[in-house]
């Protein structure tokens, strides 16, 4: 299993019919830390008429929006409907409106919330996040020569690589390969090395 969200906080916005739009797209991983970002915004934007907002979080299968004093179904859809079609998830994206003194009406708001949305997500950089175990292992040096060889077959990301008396290696590697890799390092030591493996995390392989 995989998934997409944003390596960190971007923003873009423009003007329509004298309103300012600004959307704010920041990668959270709960629904507090969704809350937590959607009030900064509030409070950086005090001045603003209108902080929309919407979330869509792994974590429960969690999605909520707010069109926070605009028209029913002008605000926080439209920009949950971005952010599904983006197919991104753990993130939270705010669109901040500076009222410019002309109504845009229902379809003008739909557009530019959606528009405001689409900027952000499109200033974000991306990453796939992959479901993993972490494995880790100590192993004397004529070891580490074939396992240091074996490793970049299975594409893991090393954490960890202190030389010592031993090496002491911690690596994540893909959940679909952990078993695969743990019969190759067991094959490679003759049952020698003790693996440990941490499950249920994510990294970014890219």
């Amino acid at each position: 299993m995989s998934y997409t969200t944003v390596y960190e906080y971007a923003s873009d916005s423009f003007v329509e019919k004298k309103s300012e739009f600004i959307g704010h797209i920041m990668p959270v991983k709960t629904a507090d830390e969704a809350v937590d970002f959607i009030n900064k915004i509030k409070a950086e934007n005090r001045k603003a008429r209108h902080n929309v907002y919407a979330y869509v979080i792994r974590e429960g299968n969690t999605s909520r929006y707010s069109d926070d004093g605009e028209p029913q179904g002008t605000g926080g859809v439209p920009v949950l409907d971005v952010i599904t079609k983006a197919g991104l998830t753990d993130v939270c994206v705010v669109v901040t409106r500076y009222f410019g003194g002309v109504l845009l009406g229902a379809s003008g708001l739909v557009r530019a919330y959606s528009q405001a949305c689409s900027l952000a997500v499109n200033a974000a950089r991306k990453m796939v996040m992959c479901e993993c175990s972490r494995i880790s292992f100590s192993c004397d040096y004529n070891l580490y020569g074939k396992i240091s060889y074996t490793l970049p077959e299975f594409g893991v990301i090393t954490e960890k690589e202190d030389f010592a008396d031993a090496v002491n290696m911690s690596v994540l590697v893909k959940s679909e390969l952990v078993s695969e890799l743990k019969k190759r390092l067991t094959d490679i030591s003759n049952g020698q090395l003790e693996l440990t493996e941490e499950t249920n995390l994510t990294a970014d392989f890219a």
